[in-house]
């Protein structure tokens, strides 16, 4: 008789669902299961979503959130968490709530918009993230639309990411992930805790079918963090993990294609 495996890490995400497959809570438990960690969800809204954009959204009630993370923690347990779509300041303040009840990494994507510019959280909700959610997080991981909702800060240059990560660190996250994907040359990012910084570099890929990247890229930290990495260990394994998967992105449908999730399993 065979002994049972032991379990590996285990890893949530609070976030959206993308009916596409490309992003959200479909993005982040591929990435979880390439990385090898067991993926488990907490679904805060429901989406229609395709690779021409969001055709609708849909919130899930607090109850329902609030049981599926009571019921997922209680039992099994996590090793870190990361948090995507929150949609409304109603769902930021209680995920925060849950999330302050836990002592494990957290990495809080604060998705603002899809990939095609549709609006994934209300501006009412902003302050929330700011002042709750912001203050759990272990890394936060922004790209540069996000930096500019959560601070004002507008980032034309490498320089002015710098300012950015300044601002974000004053609303209380260990580390900070400013990326630079949409600045013109390599694909810069940038990992700070406001003592330490590190520059992370790869080449930009003559490739659009990048829907997902952003969810992709959190996952792959929380997996990181609960395999036992150190914050900067985690970022740089991610940031190359997503890389290959944007190098090898595929088309679907008419409009922008997902990044291949498991290109690594592909080779």
């Amino acid at each position: 008789m065979s002994t049972p495996a032991s379990a590996p890490p285990r890893v949530l995400t609070v976030a959206g669902s993308d009916s596409g497959g490309g992003a959200g809570i479909q993005a982040d438990l591929k990435t979880m299961l390439a990385l090898g960690v067991h993926g488990m969800s907490v679904i805060t809204a429901v989406t229609a979503q395709n690779s021409l954009g969001v055709q609708g959204a849909w919130e899930l009630p607090v109850a329902a959130v609030r049981a599926q993370f009571r019921s997922v923690v209680d039992d099994i347990g996590v090793q870190a968490i990361k948090t995507g779509m929150l949609a409304s300041a109603e769902l930021v303040e209680t995920v925060a709530d849950l999330l302050g009840g836990t002592d494990v990494p957290t990495v809080i994507d604060p998705v603002g918009v899809s990939k095609h510019g549709d609006s994934l959280l209300a501006a009412s909700a902003l302050d929330s993230v700011r002042t709750k959610l912001l203050p759990l997080a272990t890394v936060v991981t922004p790209n540069l639309d996000e930096v500019t909702q959560l601070t004002g800060v507008r980032v034309g240059s490498e320089g002015d990411m710098r300012t950015a990560a300044a601002a974000l660190l004053r609303y209380g996250p260990r580390w900070v992930l400013v990326k630079g994907g949409h600045l013109p040359g390599e694909a810069v990012d940038l990992l700070t805790d406001g003592s330490a910084e590190h520059w992370l570099r790869a080449p930009r890929y003559d490739n659009r079918h990048t829907h997902g990247t952003g969810c992709t890229l959190a996952s792959a930290i929380a997996s990181r963090l609960a395999k036992g990495d150190t914050v900067p260990e985690a970022v740089a394994a991610a940031k190359r993990y997503v890389s290959g998967a944007i190098a090898a992105g595929f088309a679907l449908g008419a409009g922008i294609g997902p990044v291949d999730h498991a290109w690594e399993l592909r080779r």
